[in-house]
């Protein structure tokens, strides 16, 4: 009996030594379960996907049947030129949501009980970010879709417009640290809404969305450039409709890595502080 009481300690540290750490894994597995969480809610409340859903048949119809004869002088041109554009820009836009949810949730409490969960500090907002990728999904098929029986036409193959696509969404996950970031430093959802429009409308409108960049102002074309969403847009143009791609799909994943080493740590630093 001494014996057996003498080794288990023994016993139970060397298996706590030769056990490797689960930290990464716990993390990962807490943060699928919470993503599992927002697609449920998702699910049950449709009507939060209007954004995703609505406004790039909206912005569509509007552009290219009231500015595009006007501005390419042909409405099927113009759709060819502006659909990768919105896609960019209603991807873009569509990431605001997960900060107004977010702050949404501190506010309800709903964090409060995840602070008293065994999981790590970091997955409720992990879980958060993976879990909003269903939104982008619809985004990049509802825009496809629209454009498909307005007229528009991929002139690649498959494998360079599904790039196209996952450039696309994984442009949207990067960003998506930006609201989570301000819903942790903001009151109310109103003001992370109203704060990210102003951040993202001169992203979209001081780019080549709309327009060629060689036709702005000499002076906007600095900052037109520079712009992550000009190199977005450019790219899937690029994978789309096969027009020269150069350095800008280079650059998308730079700005997406930059991202993600900016906003993330500060993001979690501030959810540490907040919670």
């Amino acid at each position: 009996m001494s014996t057996l009481i003498d080794t288990a300690p023994t016993r139970s540290r060397a298996l706590s030594t030769t056990t490797p750490n689960p930290r990464p894994f716990r993390l990962v597995r807490h943060s699928l379960a919470l993503a599992k969480r927002s697609l449920i809610k998702t699910w049950r409340t449709p009507e939060a996907l209007i954004d995703v859903t609505l406004q790039p048949v909206l912005f569509l119809i509007i552009f290219v049947y009231i500015f595009g004869g006007a501005v390419a002088g042909s409405t099927h041109d113009y759709l060819q030129f502006l659909l990768p554009g919105i896609l960019a820009q209603t991807i873009a836009t569509g990431a605001i949501a997960i900060g107004v949810n977010l702050n949404t949730d501190i506010a309800k409490g709903i964090f409060d009980r995840f602070r008293s969960l065994p999981i790590p500090r970091s997955a409720p907002l992990v879980g958060a970010v993976l879990g909003d990728v269903v939104r982008y999904v619809i985004v990049t098929v509802s825009t496809l879709a629209i454009g498909y029986v307005m007229g528009f036409r991929i002139d690649t193959d498959p494998f360079r417009a599904i790039a196209g696509c996952l450039l696309a969404v994984l442009f949207a996950l990067c960003l998506s640290w930006l609201p989570v970031l301000v819903s942790m430093k903001v009151r109310t959802p109103g003001a992370v809404q109203g704060l990210m429009f102003a951040l993202i409308m001169p992203l979209s409108f001081a780019s080549n969305v709309f327009v060629g960049a060689d036709t702005l102002p000499g002076w906007m074309q600095a900052f037109v450039d520079v712009n992550p969403m000009t190199h977005l847009v450019a790219s899937v143009r690029g994978l789309f409709l096969g027009t020269p791609v150069g350095n800008h799909v280079w650059w998308t994943l730079a700005w997406c890595a930059g991202f993600v080493a900016v906003f993330m740590p500060l993001a979690l630093r501030a959810y540490r502080k907040k919670i």
